[in-house]
């Protein structure tokens, strides 16, 4: 049997989830950078179609390695430890996060698999690498971030080994505790423990670019503005406690 150390990690609440819906994963980034974290985007994790929605979610995560010839087999799909017992352990709302090695010639995931995750509930799959059978996976409405597709199946080129333990996808250390952000830029993990902290930031971070983006349009010229200045910082909060009170 496989060890499972680190579980099922746990569901977001619905107003964590929904602040994060609303802001960008550009956002994070910078609101991630001031906390020191620069390495957090993944990778090679695009959009599969144009116009998919933000997602967020709890990382649920897969780890595949260089095929071996004695181990990539299609017999190796009936395995207790296979890509079809991983998906059966996977919890509604989660979003699948595959280390493919960045692997672009063989697809981790074709039409029946990504059918069978959207009946789960899976919110969405993210790889470093491809998937197969772009047609069908298309036809299934699961959202994908992934480098595109390829029609030989995983064993082609890579061993499936685990789930829900730590990867790597993207160049990103992600572990079945960090939370998911995916968008048209691409995807994002927060740490679990940096959770809150980088929600209350994030939020504010928005609301500040969406008036910078007011006076920039206004005709404000950026040196001072962008990024704020003293005097700036002054004019924001006088906005910000005006809005406060007209809300009242």
């Amino acid at each position: 049997m496989r060890s499972d150390p680190l579980g099922t990690p746990p569901a977001l609440d619905e107003k964590t989830t929904a602040t994060l819906s609303s802001i960008a994963t550009a956002t994070l980034t910078t609101v991630l950078l001031k906390k020191g974290l620069r390495n957090v985007w993944l990778r090679g994790t695009r959009p599969l179609t144009p116009g998919q929605k933000r997602l967020v979610g709890p990382a649920f995560t897969l780890r595949f390695v260089p095929a071996r010839e004695d181990l990539a087999t299609p017999e190796s799909w009936s395995s207790p430890v296979s890509t079809r017992a991983a998906i059966e352990a996977m919890p509604s709302g989660c979003i699948a996060v595959v280390d493919a090695m960045g692997i672009t010639d063989a697809g981790i995931f074709g039409d029946i698999l990504c059918a069978r995750m959207k009946v789960r509930g899976v919110a969405a799959l993210v790889t470093d690498g491809v998937v197969r059978d772009l047609a069908g996976v298309l036809d299934t409405g699961l959202p994908v971030w992934c480098k595109g597709a390829a029609a030989p199946p995983s064993v082609a080129g890579l061993t499936f080994v685990n789930w829900q333990q730590p990867i790597g996808c993207g160049g990103v250390a992600v572990f079945p505790d960090d939370v998911v952000v995916v968008d048209d830029d691409g995807a994002v993990v927060i740490p679990r423990a940096l959770l809150n902290d980088v929600v209350e930031a994030a939020a504010e971070q928005e609301k500040l670019e969406a008036w910078i983006m007011d006076e920039v349009k206004a005709g404000t010229p950026l040196p001072g503005l962008y990024p704020p200045n003293a005097e700036t910082k002054a004019r924001y909060e006088t906005f910000r406690n005006e809005r406060t009170k007209a809300m009242k």
